[in-house]
């Protein structure tokens, strides 16, 4: 079996791009994979166009001495989009060799560990708040309308949801994102009062909402600097959090934070490869290590949570994407041992669904695992072509 072309689609998602890479082979063979180029990664899909010579002519299925040739060609600039593409090229050739020996792709991988993977609704009110009008659903506009949509999590049978900061402007719920610098606050990302309160009530209209047995997420991403974060974290303590989700570059102050919190950690969902996440762990910086799948590319995704593991560290994927991608961080799931829960966005454009064979199965706020070879679902090719990206 030998590749013959390498071909990147992207697709409309309303306010974001969905990216698909496919890999096609002499056999008939068709591997894909969806990867993310809407939040700092632009031109992705032209460093994957620039690996693909490389790969054109060479069997897809010794994937490690592929993937390992990429990472020798990209040396000089290892990380960042040249990691990204060899991850998402990773994925695809992984759905070629399961597809080849008629297995799953956590086949590979020696799972599957468990065939259900729990999940927690992600973004709760955040897109709501934001782009509702693209979903074609109602917008939240008051905390109390962030309490019933948490109640209809509950009913839909989900045990855990992850939030944001929503602040209300004394007319309507809005965005706090000062740290990607879609609200006011940057660069200097200090913390303020109204903040912390924004913060409270969030968390408080979600825990009535949702009620007391509710696994209950807030994430503060990248928004304040070490001294903020301290101060959110004692500010939320009585939601009983399953955990507060910080982003920051620095081990060390992670640490710190988690060393004082009255709540867990999660962190690292912007890290590639396991020499980022080594010094975290060292520092025992986290309690739960997010591992975004479409960043690292399965196989190592699975080699960073052995590695975890040592640690004791359980793993949860960044997952905050299209179907596809949902699919892959579910293999992954389905092949670690130490797995705590997986992140998924219901709310999305309502012509999501249409860009696969088939949408995902989710029973009770748990994902049933595909079970056919490869991912276990493929891409609708049409669908995608019939909505390109709007300029």
């Amino acid at each position: 079996m030998k590749i013959t072309a390498i071909e990147t689609l992207r697709a409309d998602a309303g306010w974001r791009i969905f990216s698909f890479l496919k890999v096609m082979t002499d056999s008939g063979i068709v591997g894909w994979s969806e990867y993310n180029e809407s939040f700092g990664s632009a031109g992705l899909s032209n460093v994957i166009e620039a690996l693909a010579p490389n790969l054109i002519g060479k069997d897809p299925r010794p994937i490690e001495r592929l993937v390992s040739t990429l990472h020798v060609l990209t040396r000089q600039s290892r990380g960042g989009l040249n990691h990204q593409a060899i991850a998402a090229i990773e994925n695809a050739l992984l759905d070629i060799k399961g597809k080849d020996l008629g297995v799953p792709v956590y086949a590979l991988f020696g799972g599957p560990v468990r065939d259900r993977i729990p999940l927690y609704w992600s973004h709760t009110g955040t897109y709501r708040v934001r782009n509702a009008e693209m979903m074609g659903v109602p917008p939240l506009r008051s905390h109390d309308d962030l309490a019933e949509h948490c109640a209809d999590i509950r009913r839909r049978g989900f045990k855990a949801l992850k939030t944001n900061i929503l602040p209300f402007d004394g007319k309507t719920l809005t965005s706090f994102a000062p740290g990607f610098g879609r609200s006011p606050g940057w660069p200097e990302l200090n913390w303020d009062n109204s903040t912390v309160r924004a913060a409270i009530d969030t968390l408080a209209a979600a825990r009535a909402g949702a009620g007391p047995e509710m696994g209950l997420m807030l994430d503060i991403n990248f928004h304040f600097k070490t001294e903020g974060f301290r101060r959110i974290a004692d500010a939320v303590a009585p939601f009983d959090l399953t955990w507060l989700e910080i982003d920051t570059h620095d081990p060390a102050a992670l640490a710190l934070l988690r060393g004082s919190a009255p709540c867990p950690i999660a962190s690292y969902e912007t890290l590639c490869h396991r020499r980022e996440f080594r010094p975290y762990l060292d520092a025992y910086a986290a309690d739960v290590a997010i591992i975004d799948v479409v960043w690292n590319g399965l196989a190592e995704s699975v080699k960073i949570a052995a590695m975890a593991e040592i640690y004791e560290v359980n793993c949860a994927p960044h997952n905050f994407y299209g179907h596809l991608c949902s699919v892959m961080s579910a293999h992954f799931c389905a092949a670690v041992p130490n797995f705590r829960i997986m992140e998924i966005d219901i709310d999305s454009v309502p012509w999501r669904d249409d860009f696969v064979t088939a949408v995902p199965v989710i029973e009770n706020g748990e994902l049933v695992l595909p079970t056919r070879p490869g991912w276990g679902i493929d891409i609708n090719e049409a669908a995608v072509r019939a909505r390109p990206p709007k300029a």
